[in-house]
């Protein structure tokens, strides 16, 4: 079996490691951790990397350790933050905690000799006391030593609370409690992390007289230049209530084919070669951008669900008129309610309702007017079939599997009546 380095460094992942850890690996897989920090009720795509780096330390023999910070959420990583996060209460951090471990959950296998395990930090942080914690952590370093890391070093102009200076040493311990409970040696997280998970190497060498590692993995921007991850609308969410199925497989479906490469070897399990077979199938027909839809069905069906993508590849091609539009499922106009826009009737309403008024109300149309015009001219359809004459009427025979009528001007301008 490959280590973790051997499948991790063709893929361009590793930023930063340990001295020792290439001998420590070739002895045999360990246990490693990353921790998130429950600032949100949901992950989002930023998050990827960290997640994927789990899923290979268990793929290559290794035990994956989930920390979700119900402890150190109370206090807030200053690594990479130019300003103090909002403290959230304890209930909306124990909220959140519940709803990130089912979200990681999918990506871990939590059976077998090398079961994924989850810790959340709160359980030995909270009944923890300020006198034991300086005791027992805050004796090992000094002051100078926290100044020079990065992370502190880039906050001190504008100003950084001793809540956050003090970060670095709450993740040493939990770097230090996991080694004594779990035997946990290796901890990964991105490149800003580095300060923080030397200093934990530091803790464990010092009290425990033990050789442990660290691991860090490129913080990731595009060709372009933006965050990843960022988009118009904000960040690009797991949990499908805060980005669709559907924006979301769209996300990894418009990757810019400067990063697909990258992207592809990152967010899948894929071998290197496979990807290279994709890149030049790509580069004899770009048109078909076979790499990014590849990318696009994968993170997709392993965020959602492989039934999902389905219905979401359905969908999209039904918007570029790639599919009958009778024929498409329920499940796929299901998916399309939640893009398009949508005027929801009763069923009465909808018995006897002029396409002009449908038009108007769904928006397609300025005024009955306009949709007439459009009418004469062949511009407007029902269900994918043009509209013959203004004075057509919609009725129950229009509705697709009982509940939707779609309405369409031109190509590429979509809206759908729901009906209960």
């Amino acid at each position: 079996m490959r280590t973790l380095l051997e499948e991790l460094t063709p893929r361009g992942l590793i930023h930063d490691s340990t001295p020792g850890l290439p001998d420590r690996l070739a002895n045999g897989p360990l246990t490693g951790y990353v921790g998130f920090d429950p600032t949100a009720d949901s992950l989002h795509v930023g998050h990827l990397l960290a997640v994927m780096a789990l899923a290979w330390l268990q793929r290559t023999g290794g035990t994956p350790i989930i920390v979700v910070g119900g402890g150190t959420g109370m206090v807030g990583d200053p690594s990479g933050k130019r300003t103090e996060r909002p403290v959230l209460s304890v209930e909306e951090i124990d909220r959140n905690v519940a709803a990130i471990r089912g979200q990681l959950e999918r990506f871990v296998s939590f059976e077998g000799a090398n079961a994924a395990r989850v810790r959340n930090n709160a359980d030995w942080l909270r009944p923890l006391g300020l006198m034991e914690f300086l005791r027992d952590v805050g004796k090992h370093f000094t002051v100078n030593y926290m100044l020079a890391k990065d992370s502190v070093k880039g906050r001190m102009e504008a100003g950084i609370s001793f809540t956050e200076f003090s970060y670095m040493l709450i993740q040493s311990y939990d770097f230090w409690h996991l080694f004594k409970a779990d035997r946990c040696e290796l901890q990964m997280g991105g490149s800003d992390q580095w300060g923080n998970i030397t200093a934990g190497t530091e803790l464990i060498g010092r009290k425990e007289g033990a050789s442990v590692h660290g691991l860090t993995f490129p913080l990731l921007t595009t060709a372009a230049g933006t965050k990843f991850g960022k988009t118009e609308g904000g960040a690009v969410w797991l949990d499908p209530a805060r980005t669709s199925p559907y924006k979301f497989f769209q996300f990894w479906l418009n990757t810019d084919d400067r990063d697909v490469e990258r992207l592809l070897k990152f967010f899948t399990f894929l071998p290197v070669e496979e990807i290279a077979a994709l890149l030049a199938e790509q580069a004899r027909d770009p048109g078909k951008r076979p790499a990014q839809r590849r990318l696009a069905e994968d993170v997709t069906a392993r965020v959602h669900g492989a039934d999902t993508v389905r219905s979401v590849v359905e969908a999209s091609r039904l918007l570029f008129g790639g599919t009958d539009l009778r024929g498409a499922g329920a499940d796929v106009l299901r998916v399309l309610s939640q893009e398009l826009p949508v005027v929801h009737l009763a069923r009465a309403e909808l018995e006897g309702l002029g396409v002009l008024d449908a038009l108007v109300r769904v928006g397609l149309a300025t005024s009955k007017g306009d949709a007439r015009r459009g009418i004469q001219g062949k511009g407007f359809l029902v269900n994918g079939e043009t509209v013959a004459a203004p004075e057509r009427t919609l009725g129950a025979a229009d509705l697709l599997h009982g509940e939707f009528v779609m309405l369409q001007k031109g190509k590429r301008n979509h809206a759908l009546l729901v009906v209960s």
